[in-house]
């Protein structure tokens, strides 16, 4: 029973020091310019971090900036790096032909319904 217990307690300990090395990291790579996700899906670049009022300015559109508690920013987002699918310079979109999304339900229809069974209502 006390070697349960023992692992236990250094499980929690081992995940603390494991969560506050990650928020470290996390601190180091949030600077100015750097764009963000906050913990409730607000995307932005930071503009400013005040290290004394624990605040950071966040901006979310072109000209609205918004001031949000430090800890809030979840991540840092990275870059994505889209295919090079582009011929002669401009680049192309591919979009699944419908046929591979398979047949969808007309409007007020059921998935499932067959057109031959009788409806409610109809005589």
């Amino acid at each position: 029973m006390l070697a349960v217990l023992a692992m236990l307690v250094f499980f929690m300990f081992r995940n603390g020091r494991k969560r506050k090395k990650d928020q470290e990291a996390l601190q180091a790579t949030m600077v100015p310019g750097a764009e963000v996700m906050t913990n409730f899906g607000l995307y932005g670049t930071i503009v400013s971090i005040d290290e004394e009022a624990n605040k950071v300015a966040l901006q979310i559109a072109p000209g609205t900036i918004v001031e949000i508690h430090r800890q809030t920013i979840a991540r840092v987002v990275d870059p994505i790096v889209a295919e090079d699918n582009d011929v002669d310079g401009v680049e192309t979109l591919v979009v699944p032909e419908p046929s591979e999304f398979g047949s969808a339900p007309e409007f007020g229809q059921r998935q499932g319904d067959d057109d031959d069974k009788p409806k409610k209502g109809d005589a």
